[in-house]
């Protein structure tokens, strides 16, 4: 049986698309979209973080190249979108039609959905509002948009990291650290590049240093800002920033309280134990809302795809959840 067969325990191998474009959104937006894998295999679409961060060629090799047709794009502002770094017209609800108008264009009747991080939060929204268009979702590091989350990221996560959100904080003037949420927004959407890039350079090493279960040892903070892309991290902290300050343009409980319209479709959670950016509270709310999901806690992982445990776990559900639908 197709659910049953035996699974890799890490990425496969890379593969480049064999087809990509850029499809007007409105009058302002333009999505960048690539495929890639089997033009005649099971489709599945990889919605990446932050909001902001854009998709990666290693976002590809979480699902066999043999067995499914893949498909990556940038959601507006983020990547090779454009225009970069944009916070017009840009909320979740324009996300998720997004994703609709691209499916329309593929002309594709159904797929698979992965999402982790902010990639969750939006996999959720859209299956929410568009079950039927659903086979499968994948989700990892579950955000689910809420103001505790929000608040969790700003401030909470000095309870675990205190030397990264210092650095965070610091590095604001002090008639500034009041409000971080909002001295950051101000800063990042400031049209001198000597303000807003310093400021979403501070806003990526913080993410950065708190992503991982071993990548922060409690040495000094990284403040060379010149060792980070430039190119990417206006984009990730300025459209996060956005969505924060508009508490993720949902209501607190939307995810939650909609979470019956999608608990027929076959679904696979993966948490990292140790994930400090989204913790496993969050993941754990939501499983215990849909019982049928199958739920799996990575015990030595924190937030970052590409912990060992995570990118397993991640491939083996690419690999065995088409098994439950086709």
């Amino acid at each position: 049986m197709d659910g049953q067969r035996k699974t890799r325990k890490d990425l496969y191998p890379a593969v480049e698309p064999y087809t990509k474009g850029m499809l007007a959104l409105d009058d302002l937006h333009q999505m960048y979209w690539e495929e890639c894998g089997n033009p005649a295999g099971i489709p599945v679409i990889s919605l990446h973080g932050g909001p902001g961060a854009g998709s990666n060629s290693t976002h590809r090799r979480f699902f066999d190249p043999k067995r499914y047709r893949i498909i990556l794009y940038d959601q507006r502002g983020s990547g090779r979108s454009r225009p970069y770094a944009s916070t017009e017209n840009n909320t979740t609800q324009h996300l998720v039609a997004d994703i609709e108008t691209l499916r329309q264009h593929l002309s594709i009747e159904k797929w698979m959905v992965l999402g982790g991080s902010w990639g969750s939060t939006l996999a959720l929204c859209y299956a929410i509002a568009h079950s039927e268009r659903c086979t499968g979702i994948v989700l990892r590091g579950v955000f689910l948009g809420r103001d505790s989350e929000l608040d969790w990221f700003m401030e909470g996560i000095g309870n675990i990291f205190p030397e990264p959100l210092a650095a965070f904080r610091h590095f604001l003037p002090e008639n500034e650290r009041g409000a971080l949420l909002d001295s950051y927004h101000k800063r990042l959407n400031d049209p001198d590049p000597s303000i807003h890039l310093p400021a979403s350079l501070s806003w990526n090493l913080y993410e950065t240093n708190c992503s991982t279960l071993t990548g922060y040892t409690g040495g000094p903070i990284d403040t060379n800002f010149g060792r980070l892309a430039v190119h990417g991290a206006l984009a990730l902290a300025r459209i996060e920033a956005h969505y924060f300050v508009n508490h993720v343009f949902i209501d607190d409980d939307y995810i939650l309280r909609n979470v019956d319209k999608i608990r027929h479709i076959p679904a696979v959670i993966v948490q990292g134990r140790y994930d400090i950016v989204c913790p496993i509270r969050t993941a754990d709310q939501l499983a215990t809302a849909w019982p049928e999901a199958n739920y799996r806690i990575i015990p030595d992982a924190g937030h970052s795809a590409l912990e060992a445990g995570i990118r397993a776990a991640l491939v083996e559900a690419t690999d065995t959840l088409p098994g439950l639908f086709r």
